[in-house]
């Protein structure tokens, strides 16, 4: 079975690549320059990681400064780093960590790059992503709706559906269906470009749509 990772690295690099530098991403204000040099920076600069992580400006201010350094680097080198994914030494060499930390994080922020240019289409994923998209949805929806003002629940047909919070007192549930990319990017805050169809009452759906989360 091809290593998921792989394949969506892979596809990152060429979608920079058809894009250049300097064209927009969904990361605003970050390039396509910027992005390639954040996810290069977060498989070999174990020094950042608090900054990326924890709110805490010193620790981001570091985690900016290393990253404006390596996205100095020639644009060329950028794409074949993100291609060729981290050092030997990197924990995520390891075939399971990589498909744990990497699969959701490739594919969301592949389409901040492929989402941002004028008449987008959806991104035909290869197998085996989709499905291993459904497990963090399922699994990640939990905590990045923990907060929303009505239950979730979301349905990927050929996948599955799942509750994802439960409804709290006096509201009821909105059903979120879509495939499991677009589900993915609508729990991570991408809802402008997420095609998924929300289903409940007004109030829900509007409170819903209100709700500020994600990465």
């Amino acid at each position: 079975m091809p290593h998921s990772p792989d394949l969506l690295r892979h596809l990152v690099a060429r979608t920079a690549t058809e894009l250049g530098p300097d064209a927009p991403t969904l990361c605003s204000p970050w390039t396509v320059r910027d992005l390639l040099a954040h996810l290069v920076v977060r498989e070999t600069r174990p020094d950042t990681l608090p900054g990326i992580g924890l709110p805490l400006p010193p620790l981001q201010r570091h985690t900016e400064r290393v990253q404006d350094e390596v996205a100095a680097r020639p644009f060329a080198e950028l794409v074949d780093q993100v291609r060729s994914g981290p050092p030997p030494w990197w924990p995520t060499r390891l075939p399971v960590l990589d498909r744990a930390v990497n699969v959701a994080e490739l594919a969301i922020h592949h389409e901040d790059l492929a989402r941002a240019r004028p008449g987008w289409a959806p991104t035909d994923l290869p197998d085996p992503v989709p499905a291993q998209l459904w497990g963090t949805v399922r699994t990640a929806g939990r905590l990045l709706y923990r907060d929303a003002p009505c239950g979730v629940v979301v349905v990927a047909p050929g996948h599955g559906r799942a509750a994802v919070r439960r409804p709290p007192a006096g509201r009821g549930s909105v059903v979120l269906t879509g495939a499991p990319l677009e589900l993915l990017l609508h729990a991570f805050g991408r809802d402008q470009v997420a095609r998924v169809e929300a289903a409940g009452e007004d109030r829900d759906v509007q409170a819903l749509s209100s709700h500020r989360r994600g990465a």
